[in-house]
């Protein structure tokens, strides 16, 4: 007498979580979002065992390749918590891209990977999506990624991301250039939040009696998530536009480790920065310190507090007029100053000019 116990019955991957038909709809959705991304050097199609990038058609002679990776950090649940996944695309790509054109970089393609328990092709489809809308951003084609499926590994409705993205410049353009005492340091501002530091926001948001749905206090006409849900700036062209004018010595994406962590990794030993004039602050930032009782130096360690990059010029003028011809939010922040020790900054602002 045959069993009804389902050890008796044939094994399939279909019975084991992975749902492979799935997968291929999905690689059919997000085709155009990949097409509509191709560029000089990229045709941007999906489906082969690798993508292949031409960089004497996207113009360069003489180039070195520049690669990073990187993720969006625990931004990723309030994603999936508020079941908005639009923006965290572009979070992913703008992680990565920023970090490329701080070395004087142009990014010129993006994969992604994809990892979940069982595929929901609408999500994913959404996310990657927004990783196009993100690669449109930045100038750079989505040549290709990997969707994971990993029943066990995530719960019900979980996904993680990371990002992958290789930029290009000539021989001799790469930064940081010669940064000297007297320059002067602009920072560019931030949408908000951007993607780092979603660990103490959820946990300052928790204790709130406050809902993902519920009016954001800092934000009206948009609930809390979708304030928080603000996706990072991508300052690809602006500053491409900065450096390729002569006019860009050093440029710093500030994330994790905020002002204070990220300036420095571009300065060279001998100088310092000095911070003594304020710039204008998104209100998430007064409410997050104000909620959870953080410290005026926490913030600044933890978040962007406003700056989503800071650049090194000594032509601050010019600089300037540069950036806001590109639509950009600029202001003079500082200035590099002589130092007998590893660079670092020093923060010189009246009490208070944070919140």
């Amino acid at each position: 007498m045959a069993s009804n116990d389902d050890t008796s019955q044939p094994y399939s991957y279909a019975k084991a979580g992975v749902d492979i038909a799935a997968g291929n709809a999905l690689v059919k959705a997000i085709g155009p979002l990949a097409r509509a991304t191709a560029r000089p050097g990229a045709d941007a199609e999906l489906g082969g065992f690798g993508a292949f990038f031409d960089l004497k058609a996207a113009g360069y002679k003489d180039p070195l390749l520049v690669s990073g990776n990187d993720g969006v950090g625990t931004k990723v649940k309030l994603a999936i918590d508020h079941n908005r996944h639009d923006a965290i695309g572009i979070d992913l790509v703008a992680m990565c891209v920023n970090d490329l054109i701080v070395q004087g970089a142009e990014p010129l393609f993006f994969l992604d990977y994809f990892a979940t328990g069982k595929l929901d092709v609408g999500q994913a489809r959404a996310v990657i999506a927004g990783i196009a809308e993100g690669c449109r951003q930045a100038g750079c084609a989505l040549v290709g990624g990997e969707t994971a499926e990993m029943p066990g590994m995530y719960g019900a409705g979980d996904y993680d991301l990371a990002g992958f993205s290789v930029g290009a410049a000539e021989r001799g353009s790469l930064l940081p250039g010669k940064v000297e005492p007297g320059d002067a340091i602009l920072a560019l501002g931030s949408a908000g939040v951007h993607s780092n530091g979603y660990s103490l926001v959820r946990k300052i948001v928790e204790p709130s009696g406050l809902s993902w749905s519920d009016p954001a206090p800092f934000a009206p006409g948009k609930t809390l998530g979708e304030a928080l849900m603000t996706p990072t700036r991508i300052y690809v062209r602006s500053v491409l536009a900065l450096h390729r004018a002569g006019l860009l010595k050093a440029a710093a994406h500030i994330t994790g480790g905020g002002l204070p962590g990220n300036l420095p990794r571009v300065l060279p030993d001998g100088t310092d920065a000095v911070l003594d004039q304020a710039w204008p602050v998104p209100p998430v930032f007064a409410w997050l310190a104000a909620t959870g009782r953080v410290a005026p130096a926490e913030m600044l360690r933890v978040f962007n507090c406003g700056v989503g990059m800071a650049l090194v010029v000594s032509d601050a003028a010019a600089a300037i007029a540069v950036l806001r011809a590109q639509g950009e939010q600029v202001c003079r922040i500082g200035t590099i100053i002589a130092s007998e020790t590893n660079p670092a900054v020093h923060m010189n602002l009246p009490d208070g000019w944070l919140l």
